[in-house]
């Protein structure tokens, strides 16, 4: 048995800026030299940063220009770490300035109204504000250039900053059963209640806006971190709604209702604790979803020189896919060509696979093997 030929992809040297790479559709120029042509016509069209998605939120999304929601076509490929690294940072500052307001409304709410349970909302959501910032400070490390350290760059810090943001999770779950516990033993009135209502909804909406912009474009770059900061944005925003019944059942006189509603808010919280865990262990463990292996391998499988797909790994580095692995030609090509097939299979990636990174891969034929 011979060993078989191995031609690598390799764009430049080992140790190389993980947002260095360069895709060969992000110009829309498709002119590939390598030695091949393609039949058809790139008719395809890239997600460019705007969402044709209907209802109120895209809406007003589109006109405030927020960030995947933008009309703005002058840019690189969706794919493009660069990109993708900058829109993760513009999401983050939106997401701190909503939360700002929210928390500066609030603070004038509670001065009319001097409510114990308002100002601990009111502290509660300074703190979902503050928190965007570990992972703000993790996509502006994730811009750093690797080293004979850090070989894969500074895109994991993401992930670090994740699992701060799932201990605040944990610990608002903690929060809220505590409370409700105590509201059980001693059930109060809520005092001022209309003014608590009226915070409640501002904590809502402006929560709410922030798990939509977070999560939306969390799934877009795939930032799990970023994903799971929005959901915790949404349970806070939940939580704030959940206080308009408890409000009304004290007016009413069933105080009971307010820590009833605290307990079924934080098992809800506990679930989605375990869920956000789950996440970020699949992401520090280099795990990726199994469908989107067999779209790489098929993808790749598809290339009509090639004859199987023998090794095939892929990792999150941050929001970027890396993908590596060996593919094994039909025919004993030249260099050239082998190269120019290696070439053409990263380019169906790129268009088959979202937020692609890296791509290495080793070719043999099967009249080698």
């Amino acid at each position: 048995m011979k060993t078989p030929r191995i031609i690598k992809l390799a764009e430049s040297q080992p140790i190389k800026p993980v947002t260095d790479h360069h895709h060969p559709h992000d110009d829309h120029d498709h002119d590939h030299d390598h030695g091949h042509s393609h039949d058809h016509p790139h008719d395809h069209s890239h997600d460019h940063d705007h969402s044709h998605g209907d209802g109120l939120w895209h809406t007003i999304a589109s006109a405030l220009h927020l960030p995947g929601y933008a009309h703005t076509h002058d840019r690189p490929a969706q794919s493009d770490a660069l990109f993708t690294n900058a829109l993760g940072i513009r999401t983050l500052y939106w997401a701190l300035a909503l939360l700002s307001l929210t928390t500066i409304l609030q603070i004038f709410i509670y001065l009319a109204s001097r409510s114990v349970a308002l100002l601990a909302d009111t502290v509660h959501n300074l703190g979902d504000a503050l928190n965007s910032i570990p992972l703000l400070l993790a996509f502006y490390l994730g811009r750093r250039l690797a080293n004979r350290r850090y070989t894969y760059g500074y895109g994991r810090a993401e992930d670090v900053a994740g699992l701060f943001i799932v201990a605040s999770i944990a610990f608002s779950a903690g929060y809220i059963l505590w409370e409700a516990f105590q509201k059980l033993l001693n059930p109060l009135p809520i005092a001022n209640g209309g003014w608590v209502a009226l915070a409640a909804v501002v904590g809502f909406i402006g929560n709410e806006a922030v798990a939509i912009l977070q999560i939306s474009v969390g799934r877009r770059i795939g930032s799990e971190a970023m994903i799971t900061d929005g959901r915790h944005a949404r349970i806070d925003g939940l939580t704030s709604l959940a206080v308009l019944p408890a409000v009304a059942g004290s007016a009413l006189g069933f105080p009971i209702l307010d820590p009833i509603f605290g307990l079924v808010i934080g098992i809800s919280i506990l679930f989605i604790t375990r869920d956000a865990i789950r996440a970020m262990w699949y992401r520090l463990m280099d795990a990726v979803d199994p469908a989107l292996t067999e779209r790489v391998a098929d993808t790749l499988a598809a290339h009509p020189q090639v004859a199987a797909v023998p090794a095939l790994r892929l990792r999150w580095v941050g929001h970027s896919l890396w993908v590596e692995g060996q593919v094994v030609f039909k025919t004993n090509g030249s260099v050239r060509e082998a190269e120019a097939w290696l070439a053409d299979l990263k380019h169906q990636l790129s268009h088959a696979v979202p937020n692609l990174g890296e791509v290495t891969l080793a070719a043999g034929s099967q009249t080698q093997v």
